[in-house]
């Protein structure tokens, strides 16, 4: 799916655009993934485990993206550098095709600025449009409140919790908390 490109006022003023990427962005683009992991324990991966994915890979991934019918990609650029993303998958099967999960990862020194806000009120909008789409879902990782204060501001709600679903490389286990948003 293709989320054509719209310009943005961010809190600070700045200008940002909102689009899914193209393919020329892809290393700009995995590079993106690699910083935001690097930067925080509430990703699902660490920044060396992305070493393994080529640009080649990530050229892949957007372009199966932007034919896919069941998935959105949106990516905030500043000065045409990638600093955040989000994505929404709409499940296809008989059973779960009302409901969709969503994303998000922004570079640390673009949080607080409002990207977070604007990507999620561009997914909840085009979820909305998307016929069928019933319940959107997400998860977060235990220490993550600024991620959780987000997802509450649009209104998710902890269901439930999965113990100790990773372990960081100190040993210490983080519990991830599984929200939903009916629309």
């Amino acid at each position: 799916m293709i989320f054509e490109a719209k310009e943005i006022i961010l809190k600070n003023g700045i200008k940002a655009i909102l689009k899914t990427p193209e393919i020329t962005d892809a290393e700009t683009f995995l590079n993106n993934i690699r910083t935001a992991s690097g930067e925080t324990d509430y990703l699902t991966r660490y920044a060396e485990e992305w070493e393994s994915f080529t640009v080649e890979d990530e050229e892949k991934w957007i372009s199966d993206n932007r034919k896919s019918k069941n998935n959105l990609v949106i990516a905030c650029y500043i000065d045409g550098k990638a600093v955040g993303s989000c994505d929404i998958t709409f499940f296809g099967d008989m059973k779960t095709s009302h409901r969709a999960g969503i994303g998000i990862a922004i570079i640390e020194s673009y949080w607080n600025m409002g990207i977070g806000s604007a990507m999620f009120s561009e997914l909840i909008k085009f979820a909305k449009e998307h016929k069928g789409t019933e319940i959107l879902e997400l998860e977060y990782l235990e220490g993550n409140e600024r991620g959780k204060a987000l997802y509450e501001k649009f209104g998710f709600k902890t269901v439930c919790v999965k113990p100790k679903i990773c372990k960081l490389k100190d040993g210490t286990y983080q519990d991830l908390f599984y929200m939903q948003k009916e629309i």
